[in-house]
């Protein structure tokens, strides 16, 4: 019978349960390992906490499934006329029950099991199989919400998807944790979604909003709703007050400072002196892409006297976008893709100048910045934050800005100072590194390093998700109306042909106000040359 068959199933699972635990706690009859069991039992514990994570996907995967087979029973069991609404309520509260859950997170998972049994089949397949949590799943059910069929099947692959092409030396979806899944996932979306990127933020934007939540111990949070831009500039402002503010004589951890400087801004007519803490070197594109430091000040002032707040942004945007030539999204530091809108306010109104940076047309990557160096030059500070996008320690999404140029082979070891033998990790992964036997593996001009534990298992790092520059068809045309052995010998000359951003500080505000065809003429120009 088939509850007999479900008892005796769910029987063997308990069995094995206290079998694995007996193995932790170390009473089984045979050890992990005889030489030395102390390192067995380590290495053995993590392997019940691998196979574990497995097997927890694959009773995620399957309550998903029981779950909307017992909605689809119970909708062909209903009376005839039944209202739908009613229906699904009475569905939504056995669920409940049964899983212990209140009405609204039943509802909650009653819509990402059907999503994930209607439009996301791979997602369920690679849940069930192990690859990826519920937690995963969830992500991409949430970015795939507003996708049509095409674009959430498109969403799937990407990710999911072995066939789909990335470097051997990047985490798969399921080896990475579930919220920087959930980043890479709406870095995705914002990137193809069938609605302009412009317009949804305008809809987003219309919602900006400040949230207050009372919590325990006389405290509350305080949350403010903001365009990207802004949030990321007020939160690099706070790290850099909080970080300047520590000192031997200070007692408070870096969060309470960030926490007492938010207080002041807002209770106060301002913190009361001007942010000296950023970096004029700052980055622009030349290519498809570009990196521009601003210190924003943005739409909004601050409070009292109207002082701006003003603090570092780091926003890679195609030149092409830049001009105008194209709605491609910029990408915010920190933060993911921006409309082209705000990325041209940035680099109008907050930019202090620009270094080229040059992209692989083929994939987006970023290919030099500046010039060669045998020490740290503040350009290969800006390389590593465009290379990794976070410190590289499996998991971590501490911003770039507050991370630290580290050696991977130390000099007094034989390493030397370039990019490929730097990484970028925050101070507590610094430390860690310094510290304990955690140690970083290799990387390369435009891949971040790996990291090895000390029980010698090696973890893959995440991979910025580079995607080619949109070309308009006015650029690609201009180029076919040109002579053969013209545009033969300019390739030749300039393998990279992007159109180059003003070298003079200012000079792009300029830039963003020329019309189509002049800028067609120099894009013209820049790829072949005048003749």
């Amino acid at each position: 019978m088939g509850s007999e068959a479900v008892d005796r199933a769910f029987a063997d699972i308990r069995a094995a349960l206290a079998v694995l635990n007996a193995e932790v706690d170390g009473c089984s009859a045979e050890e992990f390992s005889a030489a030395d069991p102390l390192a067995g039992l380590a290495g053995g514990s993590l392997d019940i906490l691998a196979g574990a994570k497995e097997a927890e996907a694959g009773l995620a995967g399957l309550k998903v499934r029981a779950a909307m087979k017992y909605a689809d029973t119970a909708h062909a069991l209903s009376p005839p006329g039944a209202p739908v609404q009613a229906q699904e309520v009475a569905v939504a509260a056995e669920i409940g029950c049964v899983l212990a859950l209140g009405p609204r997170a039943a509802s909650a998972f009653l819509s990402v099991s059907h999503a994930l049994t209607t439009t996301l089949p791979v997602t369920l397949a690679a849940l069930q199989a192990g690859t990826i949590s519920w937690q995963h799943a969830l992500a991409l059910a949430d970015e795939a919400a507003t996708l049509d069929l095409a674009g959430a099947a498109a969403l799937e692959a990407h990710f999911l998807d072995p066939n789909t092409p990335r470097p051997t030396t990047a985490a798969t979806a399921g080896d990475i944790p579930a919220h920087r899944l959930r980043h890479k996932a709406r870095t995705w979306r914002e990137r193809h979604h069938a609605e302009s990127i412009e317009k949804r933020h305008a809809k987003g934007a219309a919602d900006r909003r400040v949230e207050y939540r009372p919590d325990q111990d006389g405290m509350a949070w305080l949350s403010a709703y903001l365009p990207a831009a802004q949030a990321m500039a007020g939160w690099n402002r706070l790290n850099a007050l909080a970080r300047a503010a520590q000192g031997p004589h200070e007692p408070r951890t870096l969060t309470q400072l960030r926490a007492d400087a938010f207080a002041e801004a807002i209770l106060s007519s301002g913190t009361g002196h001007t942010d000296s803490t950023h970096d004029d070197n700052s980055n622009g594109s030349s290519n498809g892409g570009g990196a521009v430091s601003s210190n924003y000040a943005g739409p909004g002032k601050g409070a009292g006297q109207g002082t701006p707040i003003r603090a570092q942004v780091l926003v890679t945007v195609p030149v092409l976008t830049l001009m105008g030539q194209t709605d491609e999204p910029a990408m915010l530091d920190g933060y993911g893709p921006i409309p082209p809108s705000m990325a041209r306010d940035l680099v109008a109104n907050g930019a202090d100048s620009f270094h080229r940076v040059l992209v692989d047309p083929r994939d987006g990557a970023p290919l030099e910045i500046g010039r060669s160096s045998y020490r740290v030059t503040k350009a290969m500070r800006n390389w590593l934050r465009l290379r990794d996008g976070q410190c590289p320690f499996p998991g971590c999404s501490n911003s770039s800005l507050d991370n630290e140029a580290d050696h991977l082979l130390a000099w007094h070891h034989g390493g030397t100072t370039g990019i490929s033998n730097l990484g970028q990790p925050c101070p507590k992964h610094h430390k860690l590194r310094h510290t304990t036997g955690w140690a970083p593996t290799p990387a390369t001009k435009n891949q971040p390093p790996g990291w090895t534990s000390p029980t010698g298992r090696h973890y893959k790092s995440e991979h910025q998700d580079w995607e080619p520059p949109h070309w308009p068809e006015s650029a690609l045309s201009a180029s076919q109306r040109l002579k053969p052995a013209v545009r033969h010998k300019r390739r030749a000359q300039q393998p990279l042909p992007y159109p180059p951003l003003p070298a003079a500080s200012g000079g792009h505000a300029d830039l963003l106000h020329r019309g189509p065809s002049q800028a067609e003429v120099e894009l013209e120009e820049f790829l072949y040359g005048s003749g």
